[in-house]
């Protein structure tokens, strides 16, 4: 079946850099789109950033500016480049694949956590 393998996750300090890879297999992954969500203790999970298969991005109002989303299809792996991280980035943090345009995540990671210490 499909899967999805996100790493990268750990601890870093506040101001730091960190990425994030979601390597998929047994998918069609050039024509996915594919995101990143996260979902910190207590809180409801959210939408981070989203990579089109035509390349095309979107990124939550909390980490523009900040995160990079990108994808390389000949990989099947999609990155989210963390920059400037705070300490309400902490949270889990997964990928997900949409097929086409129907904005609808049918497949998802087991997730990775990312700690940013103050």
């Amino acid at each position: 079946q499909v899967q999805l393998v996100e790493s990268g996750g750990g601890l870093v300090q506040a101001g730091g850099s960190l990425r994030l890879s979601c390597a998929a297999s047994r998918i069609a992954f050039s024509i996915y789109g594919m995101s990143w969500y996260r979902q910190a203790p207590g809180k409801q999970r959210e939408l981070v950033a989203v990579i089109t298969s035509g390349g095309s991005t979107n990124y939550a109002d909390s980490v523009k500016g900040r995160f990079t989303i990108s994808r390389d299809n000949a990989k099947n792996t999609t990155y989210l480049q963390m920059n400037r991280v705070k300490p309400d980035d902490t949270a889990v943090y997964y990928c997900a694949a949409r097929p086409g345009s129907s904005g609808i995540d049918i497949f998802w990671g087991q997730g990775t956590q990312v700690t940013v210490s103050s």
